[in-house]
This record gives C-alpha cells, structure tokens and sequence, in this order.
C-alpha cells in the first residue's frame, strides 16, 4: 500500500488525448542538418589538407635531404696563358774580359792605370821590377856571344883539317873528330840563342800590358807587392780588362722552352738602373745541351754598347719571346689537388659529374700555374675542390 502523505498535494496526471501526444513529441529545428553537413564536409577537409601537409613536407624534405647531399662547386674560367714572352734572368758580360795575372815573380815597381780607366791594346799597366831579368838577358847575351866565338873557331880548324885531309896529312879519324866539335859548338850556340829568347821573353813579361782596347775593370795590385807567376785557383788577377763597346747576355732558358731557342732570334731586356729603357740583343749561340744540374739550356745574346750605358756583370730581366699557345692553359693555383697519384685537377662533365685529370705544369708563378698538359680549354675546372672528392660524384655549379 503507498503511504499516504497528509501534507502532499493531489497527484498530477499526464492526461490523455491530443495534448499528452504534443508534449511528447520531439521537434529538430529548422537548418540544423544543413549544418551538420557542413561541419562534417569541413572535418574531413581539414583531416585531409593535414594529411597533404605533412606529405608535402615528408617529400620537400626528403628532396632538401638529397640536395644537401650533392656538393655545390665553382667552376674555374679557363684561358690560355698569356703568350708573347717568358721573363728570365739574364746575366750581362763584356763580349771579351780578360783578368791578367804575372807571368814572372817580382816586386811590383809601378802601376799606371786604375778602375774605370780606358785603354789601347798595348797600354802599359803596371811595370815588375826588371832588372833581374834583365841581367839573366844579358848573360845569356854573354853566353851566346863567347860559344859564337868558339864556333867560328872550331870551324876554321874543321876547315884546315879538310885541306890536311885532302893531302893525306892527317888521319881520317881526326877530321871526324874536328867535325864532331863543331857540331858539338853549333849546339850550343843554338841553345844560347834558346837563353837569350827567354830572357827577353821573361824581361818583356814584367810589363803588363794591356791585351786589346777597354776598360779596367779590376785592380788588385800596388807598389812594392811581390807577385808571383802562374795562376793558381784562388789567385786574384792583378788587372781585368774588358771591351765593353759589345756585350753578352747569359740567359738559362727552362728545358720546357728550349725548342723555341732559333738562330737570329731577339729578345729584349732591361736593366735596374734605367728603369723603362729597353734593349735589344740577338741570338749568338747556343749551348745545345741541357745542364743536368739546373735542367736549362745555357744561351748567349750579343748586343752593341756604344754608349757605355751598360755593365759588365749587371743582371737583366730578359723577355725570352715565345709563340702562341706555347705557355699552354693557365689554372689558378686553388684548384690544385695533390694526391698520391701526382698533382691533379677536378674537372666537371655533361653530366655534372667529377672527372679527375692529372696534368703537366709548365711553369709556376705561385697565385697560378701553366698547365703544360692534360687538360684542354673546354675542360670545366672546379675551384677549390675538397678533399673528399672523388672521381664519378656528382656535383651542382655553382656559378653556372
């Protein structure tokens, strides 16, 4: 049985009919599928442009990944090295020097000319105490004199003997030791006569003179020196004359050029002491054979010098010319690559990919160097290449 509550009031009742159906039923409101859809259509478009987003990005990366991966280089602009001349030191001298020695000892009794002085081929420069040798000239002068005299004598007694002989006065035996004796004196007189040429020769030889026309260039004497004959290797000459009216260029041309050495040739050259005047000299001769120490050929150039502008002995920067083409390609030094299997350069095909070329330097002017060989001017370089580069990697260009 329900209790019964005094205190509550009459029960309420859902009723029946039309109104209790009204209150239950449900009602959706106007639209709201319309929107339903759409928050769905813009669910599934955001999920999907999600989904695209981190694609693309999985691929950028990817493709960024490989990129890094792929070294970016320079590329080398080649040209030809530059032709026309090879600069070298040249070194220059008197077409003819001679550095004169004594050829008797003695003390030195005067000198007449000093450095710089100019002379005649036959100038008195310096005069040796003679009088020793003069009175060795003049003994064998007595010696020549009194074996003449005996000759004469022996002659005219060879003379007396024939007519004896003739008569039958004397023994054949001493006619021929008559005969003997002259020939014994004539001996003599010729090796008195042999005295006497040396004497005077030795006599002749304390004069110093001078061998040809041209300056003086040395002197390393003064009175009262006692000089020595001979010439030993660490004797200084007591003059050196040189004719500096025509002159020498020593120039030691690398072997690499040497096939451009031709008779007639001229090259020119300048000096540090007349900056921006240039010489000129032409081929003279030629050694043909490379030193083995210097691996040069050793050429010489003549020129006139009637001015006397130039020195004997001064250095010259000669332009050796050359023809076109003959310094090969030029290539920065940064492009070098040194490995074991000598010096070489990376160079880039069609394809982007590294060819490593070994090549031929012809000459090294530190920044740059002439390559001689092994690389053409079409060829692609790269410009500081890494270490790790290897032959077949691909690469992108940089300055393409």
């Amino acid at each position: 049985m329900p209790d019964k509550n005094p205190d509550a009031g009459p029960p309420v009742t859902m009723g029946e009919g039309p109104a209790r159906d009204e209150l239950l039923r449900h009602t959706i409101p106007s639209g709201l599928k319309r929107y339903g859809r759409l928050a769905l259509i813009a669910a599934v478009a955001i999920a999907a442009l999600g989904v695209g987003w981190r694609m693309w990005k999985s691929h950028t990366t990817a493709q960024w990944t490989d990129d890094q991966a792929i070294p970016t280089v320079q590329i080398v602009k080649l040209a030809g090295a530059k032709s026309g001349s090879l600069n070298l030191p040249g070194e220059v001298q008197a077409f003819a020097s001679a550095p004169i020695y004594a050829q008797v000892t003695g003390y030195m009794q005067k000198w007449y000319f000093d450095i710089g002085a100019t002379v005649k081929k036959g100038a008195l420069l310096a005069q040796i105490d003679p009088r020793t040798y003069q009175a060795a000239l003049d003994q064998a002068r007595g010696a020549l004199a009194r074996d003449n005299a005996t000759l004469a004598n022996a002659r005219v007694d060879l003379s007396r003997y024939q007519a004896l002989s003739a008569q039958n006065a004397i023994s054949a035996q001493q006619l021929a030791t008559q005969q003997a004796t002259v020939n014994a004196q004539a001996g003599l007189v010729e090796a008195d006569r042999a005295q006497v040429a040396q004497a005077s020769i030795n006599l002749a030889y304390t004069r110093i003179i001078a061998p040809f026309d041209g300056t003086v260039t040395t002197r390393a004497v003064d009175v009262g020196n006692l000089v020595t004959a001979g010439t030993p290797s660490n004797a200084t000459p007591l003059f050196t004359v040189a004719d500096q009216s025509r002159l020498r260029i020593y120039v030691r041309v690398p072997q690499n050029y040497a096939s451009y050495i031709r008779p007639g040739m001229t090259v020119s050259f300048t000096v540090p002491q007349y900056q921006g005047r240039i010489f000129q000299a032409t081929l003279v001769a030629s050694a043909g054979a490379v030193a083995s120490s210097t691996g040069t050929v050793l050429v010489q150039f003549g020129l006139d010098n009637p001015d006397g502008a130039l020195q004997p002995g001064a250095y010259a920067e000669v332009k050796f010319p050359l023809p076109a083409g003959a310094n090969g390609i030029r290539v920065p030094a940064t492009a070098l690559m040194f490995r074991d299997e000598g010096m070489l350069v990376a160079t880039v095909d069609a394809a982007n990919h590294v060819k490593l070329k070994t090549i031929v330097i012809a000459r090294d002017m530190g920044a740059t160097v002439d390559v001689a060989g092994g690389i053409s001017p079409k060829d692609r370089i790269i410009d500081n290449p890494t270490d790790a580069l290897q032959d077949g990697d691909e690469v992108k260009i940089a300055n393409r």
